[in-house]
């Protein structure tokens, strides 16, 4: 099931978008900007966590584990 959002732009935008609107499906690139940032900012408390369970977890881990590990699994999507 799907929602409805409403964002507010500058009349300026809207009119170049209106202009463009026939090359440029607004509502998908919309969906896909934010489905990617949303994947960004989770990618990044999951950081975040791996660093503090890293941080009280007393050895066993090679140091820069938790970045490669994220990093891995970004380039992976």
């Amino acid at each position: 099931m799907s929602e409805t959002i409403a964002v507010k732009v500058p009349k300026e935008l809207k009119e170049k978008m209106q202009r463009l609107r026939d090359r440029v499906n607004w509502p998908s690139e919309i969906r896909r900007f934010i489905e990617e940032r949303i994947r960004q900012e989770e990618a990044e408390e999951n950081l975040k966590q791996v660093i503090e369970l890293l941080k009280r977890t007393k050895g066993g881990v090679e140091k820069g584990f938790a970045v490669a590990a994220v990093r891995e699994d970004r380039e992976g999507h």
